[in-house]
């Protein structure tokens, strides 16, 4: 029988390191990503999308920086759709076309999503993620006073704009996502980590300057649909102890006791295995049954216990 997956596309799946990110570049790995995924529709699973959108929303910001002059700048949370839309785009026609092929009936569409933050959240005290272009000294001091921006400077390269990074509380559109999933359809969602809200005093929704980790998206949303599996795909095959050491040692399945005994360890990177493993832990800790972390090439063969990081 079938299994319900959530799948987290990573930034491999739309854009490589050293790219320069055009149509074409990202269309192609869209395609790629779309046979191997293929492979779970075809064996009876239903599965949902959400990606990262880290490279398109910062050269939309570097536009915005370099037409300023010309063109009004967006805020955080447009950029953030615009990337959600066109990604989205990408994956729907792509899936479109191969599935038209294939002779499947699983349609495909994108929603643009807004994920509830708390606005009492103790990231907006110390906003830590990075986005957007460096800049000088002298510029970064200039958007400290203007535009009330908190700047970084990373040695080597100069200042960039860093803004919070906030728990996700709730997806906006998760019921609609949850009925559409529950009918089949290949729904893309949560782009990014989905456009950070809040809640005004009268229960208004309003976007904030803020970036939410897409794999705490993905755990948050697993949970809404009841998904019996969130797979988090990355650049390798499965989560390792000693990364990169030659005592590296590759786990084939992990606890959330000995996850928490790991992370405390400083075991997983904080800008890079750390919050894939906590969003797995958080889907698990939530009532969920399997978490999966493993490479966009491996996995159907995860999904079906033969590799990949399983989280229980």
């Amino acid at each position: 029988m079938g299994k319900k997956i959530l799948i987290a596309l990573g930034g491999n799946a739309l854009l490589q390191s050293g790219e320069k990110g055009t149509a074409e570049e990202q269309i192609q790995h869209v395609e790629d990503t779309c046979e191997q995924l293929l492979r779970l529709i075809k064996e009876g699973h239903v599965i949902a999308l959400t990606h990262g959108n880290g490279p398109q929303v910062g050269s939309i910001l570097l536009k915005n920086e370099m037409t300023k002059d010309t063109l009004p700048p967006m805020p955080l949370d447009i950029c953030g759709s615009e990337s959600q839309g066109f990604i989205g785009y990408m994956l729907q026609r792509v899936f479109h076309n191969h599935m038209k092929k294939d002779g499947i009936d699983h349609p495909a569409l994108t929603i643009v999503t807004q994920t509830l933050v708390d606005s009492n959240d103790p990231a907006f005290q110390n906003p830590t993620k990075p986005i957007g272009p460096f800049y000088t000294k002298e510029e970064a001091e200039v958007l400290k006073q203007e535009k009330k921006w908190t700047m970084v400077e990373q040695i080597g390269k100069g200042f960039r704009r860093v803004v919070p990074s906030p728990l996700p509380i709730d997806i906006v559109e998760g019921e609609i996502i949850k009925e559409l999933f529950q009918e089949r359809r290949l729904v893309i969602s949560c782009g990014g980590g989905g456009i950070p809200v809040v809640k005004d005093a009268k229960g208004n929704l309003i976007g904030i300057e803020a970036v939410i980790d897409k794999d705490r998206t993905a755990a948050c949303l697993a949970k809404i649909i009841d998904a019996d599996v969130l797979m988090i795909l990355t650049d390798v095959e499965k989560v390792a102890l000693n990364f990169g050491k030659p005592d590296q040692q590759n786990l084939d399945k992990l606890t959330v006791e000995e996850a928490k005994r790991y992370l405390k360890e400083g075991q997983f990177a904080k800008g890079s295995m750390g919050p894939k493993v906590e969003a797995a832990m958080s889907f698990i800790e939530n009532g969920g049954k399997r978490a999966i972390i493993t490479s966009l090439d491996k996995a159907f063969d995860a999904v079906e216990g033969k590799t990949g990081t399983s989280i229980i």
